[in-house]
Order: C-alpha cells, then sequence, then structure tokens
C-alpha cells in the first residue's frame, strides 16, 4: 500500500495538474469512479496507472477487476495519499494516469461529420466539460476547441465530462478563422449561437451536417467570427430571462440538432 505522501510518485502524479506538466509528459489524471469506469472501458490501452483506496477498492471492485483484466497497474492507497495526488478537496477513492492522444481535424473531417461543436476562447473548465458531456449525449461527432481556450485535459474539465472525453474526438489548438474555411470546404455549415441573432432556433435547417460554435462565457463570439458564419442563431427564452450561460445554451442546440442527425 501506497502510504508516503511526500514520494516522488505522489508528487509526479499531483504535478499533472499544470498545463505545463501535462503537456510535457503526454499524460493526464481521471478522477472518480465514472471516468476511470470509462476510460478502461474505451481506452484501457492508454491507462497507465490506477490508484484505489481500500474503501473504494470494496465499493468498486467490478472496476479494479475491469483494469486488472486489462493489465493496467494497480496501487492500493490510504486515503492521504490520493487526496495528495488529486487536486479535488473530496477525491472519490479512485484516480487513474492516463496517455493523451491528440484527434486531428482531418481524421475528423474524413469519418463524415454530421454533427460537430466548435468552442472558440471558452475558458471556463466546467463550462467545457459539460459541452463535451452534452456533445456526447446528444449524438455529435466531435468537438473542436480553438487555440486560446482551456486545456481539455485539465482535471476539473476532465471530471466535468464525466467520462464523455473518451467517447468521442476533441481536437485542440484550432485557429478559429481557418477551422471555419475548413468545414465551409467540406459541405458543413456554421451556426454561430449567440443572443444577437436573427434567426431563432426552432427556424434553423438542422437536417444537414453542421456545427455550432460557441463563444466565450462573458463576451461571446465577435462580430468577425459570426460574419465567418452561415447563420447566427439565437435560442428564443423568456424576456425574464437575460441569457443562458454556455453550457445551457449549448445543450439545447444539441438537443435540437439530435434528431435529425443521430445515426441509427
Amino acid at each position: 500500500m501506497l502510504t508516503n505522501v511526500r514520494s516522488d510518485r505522489v508528487k509526479s502524479v499531483r504535478s499533472l495538474s499544470r498545463r505545463s506538466v501535462r503537456e510535457r509528459t503526454g499524460r493526464f489524471v481521471v478522477d472518480g469512479p465514472q471516468g476511470v469506469r470509462e476510460a478502461i472501458r474505451y481506452a484501457a490501452a492508454r491507462v497507465d496507472d490506477l490508484y484505489v483506496t481500500s474503501a473504494a477498492l470494496e465499493r468498486h471492485d467490478e472496476i479494479v477487476q475491469s483494469a486488472l483484466e486489462a493489465e493496467i497497474r494497480v496501487h492500493e492507497t490510504d486515503d492521504a495519499v490520493l487526496e495528495a495526488m488529486s487536486d479535488t478537496e473530496s477525491p472519490q477513492g479512485l484516480l487513474a494516469v492516463v496517455a493523451a492522444q491528440a484527434a486531428t481535424l482531418d481524421e475528423v473531417l474524413a469519418a463524415g461529420p454530421r454533427l460537430l461543436v466548435l468552442l472558440t476562447n471558452v475558458r471556463d473548465p466546467g463550462n467545457a466539460g459539460t459541452v463535451i458531456r452534452g456533445a456526447d449525449a446528444f449524438g455529435a461527432d466531435a468537438v473542436l476547441v480553438t487555440e486560446g481556450s482551456v486545456d481539455v485535459l485539465a482535471p476539473k474539465v476532465v471530471r466535468s465530462t464525466v467520462g464523455s472525453i473518451f467517447h468521442l474526438p476533441v481536437v485542440t489548438g484550432l485557429d478559429v478563422e481557418a477551422t471555419l474555411a475548413t468545414l465551409a470546404s467540406h459541405g458543413i455549415r456554421t451556426f454561430a449561437a449567440d443572443g444577437v441573432g436573427e434567426t431563432l432556433l426552432p427556424d434553423v435547417d438542422v437536417s444537414r451536417p453542421h456545427a455550432w460554435v460557441m463563444g466565450n462565457e462573458a463576451w461571446g463570439l465577435p462580430s468577425e467570427v459570426r460574419d465567418l458564419c452561415d447563420e447566427v442563431v439565437r435560442v428564443p427564452i423568456s424576456e425574464r430571462v437575460e441569457s443562458l450561460n454556455l453550457a445551457m445554451a449549448a445543450t439545447v442546440c444539441l438537443a435540437a440538432s439530435s434528431g435529425a442527425t443521430r445515426r441509427v
């Protein structure tokens, strides 16, 4: 059992909370039973190590057994060690170190996507993770993320996806203008989701391949980005409500697209 909170192993895992270390090592942390379960189920070959407390070993025996069957190294720890490894105040007893796998826009487009989400300058980890989870839930083919956005492998983003980050490609580091031009060249319409839009969501034709373009939490999409999209779309809401936050707006838009684009 690992009990030394000052060990090099503990420090190494904890250091993955820093973006510079994640980028240098190509590794990130998955914290909590659902995220770990999905990592083992969909990306077992990329899971380097699983750390588990005694209590979690009893509570989540099926996850640990799946890890052992996949020949993943399993380390039993005490609560203090897991807390030292995790960046959350209340870790849930399971933590995995996983190798990153970069997806590319070319790979996504080669698969003939019908529904995409493009996040530009999205900075809030919880919002980014929730959008990835929503994209997964409503059948999107991929999530595209521009440069200047939050690192999707940050611990809080990964936790917010609740395992969805292992279900669909997430392409990062994109230039927004170049990406919009590339999508257009592949026949994918782009819908800017913004409160200034003249087109209402129920009036948008979502039967053809398209991408929802979502902007920064505070200032939305700049006009130059809106102008590059095929339509600027507004979600109709009660006049009593000022606006929807990013994650809510993305969920509503994706739900509207889901019925027309989901493959059976």
